[in-house]
């Protein structure tokens, strides 16, 4: 890379830690490219992007930016999952590091708190932002269906017992 690239890398990856709702830190050494074009491939299907960024780039990146600092996790070979959700790209990297033991997550960053990896793991248990969302609406409309159903129960019951004195009479 020559300085401009470098120049735009650092540029790149500060706008992404200033706009990431979540950022995952991991080490990947050991992993296939098949592997690693299916982790990519998993994060992009649940709205997160996973990139191997130079650690020196990524820590001239953390510098005045909004995001907590894991310079300290940035050691070897690691690669950076982000997502605008805070839950996606938490969720992706706890699946994979299941399935596969050579990818090992060593912490992370939600805003401005740094994340252990017991963090990240715990905030991948919880349910996206779509699914809270979703939650959300059906609490809300829940009343709103009940009572409309216990507005049209009383009506529905006289019916029914007119119904049921009209056969008697018929028979």
């Amino acid at each position: 890379m020559d300085r401009a690239e470098k120049k735009e890398a650092v540029a790149a990856l500060h706008q992404v830690f200033n706009q990431a709702g979540a950022i995952v830190v991991a080490h990947y050494s050991g992993l296939t490219v098949a592997q690693m074009q299916a982790l990519r491939k998993r994060a992009r299907a649940e709205g997160a992007t996973v990139q191997v960024a130079k650690n020196r780039l990524a820590k001239i990146a953390l510098d005045g930016a909004s995001t907590a600092n894991f310079g300290s996790l940035l050691k070897g070979p690691t690669l950076i999952a982000y997502s605008d959700d805070p839950v996606a790209a938490p969720k992706v990297a706890a699946a994979f590091a299941k399935e596969n033991d050579k990818f090992v997550i060593l912490g992370g960053a939600m805003g401005a708190t740094l994340l252990n990896p017991d963090g990240v793991k715990s905030l991948a248990t919880l349910p996206s932002l779509d699914e809270l969302r979703g939650t959300l609406v059906g609490l809300i409309q829940a009343p709103a269906t009940k009572l409309a159903q216990l507005s049209t129960a009383p009506a529905a019951k006289l019916a029914r017992v007119f119904g049921a004195y009209a056969k008697k009479d018929a028979a």
